[in-house]
């Protein structure tokens, strides 16, 4: 091992067991990181990334098998380790101190019955032994370095009570307690909004700047990638395709795969295309298919010691606007700005404190509950966590044929298994996938399993809620395709909720931009795109990562 790296992978060769044979999820690949650097790996859902960070904190799932290579790591102090030889208790002593991991999805990575403050304090206990005050000062400090508001408040805090950005900046803190050697970003930033996603991402280059440490850095937003990254590597199907520095591989990539990732970059981001290739022009339907009037969702916030609420935290607050069939209305924020809450009162999955929300001439918002079943079918949601959606015991095939058994749709359970092997493979999975789990799958390919489900009921009006944020940029491209084309084959209507605006922009006939649980500014796609009016807005877009790609 060359003294200057921190991290040498060497032929590491991984398969999964499967239906057919095996899968090679990661074949032969070689690579190194040196101290102080940060690698951005970048490729497709399923291409081997989150596998190989998976193999060097030893924590690959149980049916993986290693078919060989080598994970060199140098600690702190000694001479270097082979992680592949390492037993478990030796990998937890590394785990924490020297090796840390950010994980793609929040909400299963924190345990929901215990406050996020206490779980990073817990983390800081293990392996730094200082006092419980100690600990909890050091939380408080990072939650503030990590942008939470209100640290106190965040230390106390359940999981279910925050945002998904909220829950991922509490993984970050946890991953940055103890000052690892090596820190792995998984996605770290693919659940946060822009201006978040901008102090994490400063907040690495600073740690980057104080620290003698390493990243490895994945993501499928290739503009994060360029600003993070001193080198990059490039994946497909398990294969090391193109690495070099980021000035190289950005400016001129050699391999075709590459060069298909910037360009599907470039259109999402319209660097070489105009503002929109959809239509800016108010629909042609006069009458909203859905009215949302005057919407309020508040929770308490502070109780005294008998109990009474002192105040609320008025995650949706007076919100009025209407959505007309056929178009779609783009919903962007920051994380805790009242986006999902919105999302959800609409259909009903909070019950609104107050207002009224009309779909079809019937006030969702007064309905009673055993009168939702009818419409259930007609109003769907695609969430935002898909492994949170999904049965972890349940094959994928059968949490798409589920729903059109409850609904009754279709008449036998093969007619409803072969439109739910057409759905998958209209997302971009394979029909042989119907039996597997979904522990099986990347998140990316998770959330496409949650589209196909959304999709099975043909709903008339679906809430998109940050459906694209965990998939690279060549299937979001494909999946907000797909979603276009079907809008345009079945006359959908979505809310189409994210923190990407550029994804938004492509997505959207008219923005509604939220903050604080108030609609700041509405108005066609083009127009908040080019003329944003509002102060915030104009933040928002300035925020945006460009990296080098031009």
């Amino acid at each position: 091992m060359i003294q200057s790296n921190l991290l040498e992978i060497n032929h590491l060769k991984i398969n999964f067991p499967a239906e057919n044979g095996t899968v090679e999820a990661v074949r032969d690949i070689s690579f190194s990181l040196k101290k102080g650097e940060t690698l951005g790996i970048v490729g497709e859902s399923g291409s081997g990334k989150s596998v190989t960070s998976l193999s060097v904190m030893g924590l690959l799932p149980e049916a993986a098998r290693l078919e060989g290579g080598e994970i060199l790591f140098q600690p702190k102090s000694g001479d270097p380790v082979d992680l592949t030889k390492m037993t478990k208790p030796a990998l937890r002593q590394l785990r924490g101190r020297e090796i840390a991991m950010i994980f793609q999805e929040p909400m299963t990575s924190l345990n929901p019955v215990f406050r996020c403050g206490e779980q990073v304090a817990e983390a800081i206990r293990v392996q730094q032994k200082v006092s419980r005050d100690e600990a909890k000062r050091q939380v408080v400090s990072l939650f503030q370095k990590v942008k939470l508001p209100d640290p106190e408040r965040m230390f106390r805090a359940y999981p279910h009570q925050l945002s998904g950005g909220q829950r991922q900046r509490v993984m970050i803190a946890m991953a940055l307690s103890c000052n690892p050697s090596l820190l792995i970003a998984d996605e770290p930033t693919s659940a946060l909004d822009v201006t978040v996603q901008r102090s994490i991402l400063d907040l690495l280059n600073e740690l980057k700047n104080d620290w003698d440490g390493s990243v490895i850095f994945i993501s499928h937003d290739l503009g994060v990638v360029a600003e993070v990254a001193d080198r990059v590597l490039v994946m497909k199907n398990g294969e090391i395709v193109e690495q070099g520095g980021v000035a190289a591989i950005f400016q001129n990539p050699q391999h075709a795969y590459t060069r298909n990732l910037l360009k599907n970059f470039r259109h999402r981001t319209g660097k070489q295309v105009a503002v929109s290739d959809r239509k800016q022009d108010q629909p042609a339907a006069t009458e909203p298919i859905l009215a949302v009037k005057n919407l309020r969702s508040w929770f308490p916030g502070r109780r005294n010691f008998f109990g009474k609420t002192l105040d609320y935290v008025k995650a949706v607050d007076d919100v009025s606007f209407d959505v007309f069939k056929g178009e779609t209305l783009g919903l962007v924020g920051e994380s805790g700005s009242g986006k999902t809450t919105l999302g959800r009162s609409i259909l009903n999955l909070l019950r609104p404190t107050g207002g009224d929300v009309i779909f079809e001439n019937k006030n969702l918002a007064q309905l009673p509950e055993n009168e939702w079943k009818g419409l259930r079918k007609d109003l769907q949601i695609i969430f935002q966590d898909p492994y949170a959606s999904l049965n972890p015991r349940q094959p994928i095939g059968m949490a798409v044929t589920e729903p059109m058994r409850v609904h009754g749709i279709l008449t036998t359970e093969k007619e409803r298994r072969e439109k739910a092997l057409h759905l998958l493979e209209t997302v971009g999975l394979d029909a042989s996938h119907f039996w597997r789990l979904p522990h099986e799958f990347s998140g990316g390919q998770r959330q496409r399993i949650c589209i196909a489900r959304a999709l099975a009921l043909e709903p008339k009006f679906i809430v998109c809620d940050e459906c694209v944020s965990s998939l690279d940029v060549t299937v979001q491209a494909q999946v907000l395709d797909l979603l276009k084309d079907l809008q345009q084959e079945r006359g959908l209507t979505y809310i189409f909720i994210s923190h990407d605006l550029s994804v938004v922009r492509l997505m959207s006939d008219r923005i509604a931009v939220m903050k604080n649980g108030k609609i700041e500014e509405l108005g066609r796609a083009g127009e908040i795109w080019n003329h944003p009016k509002n102060t915030y807005t104009q933040q928002l877009l300035a925020a945006i990562p460009s990296g080098i790609v031009s």
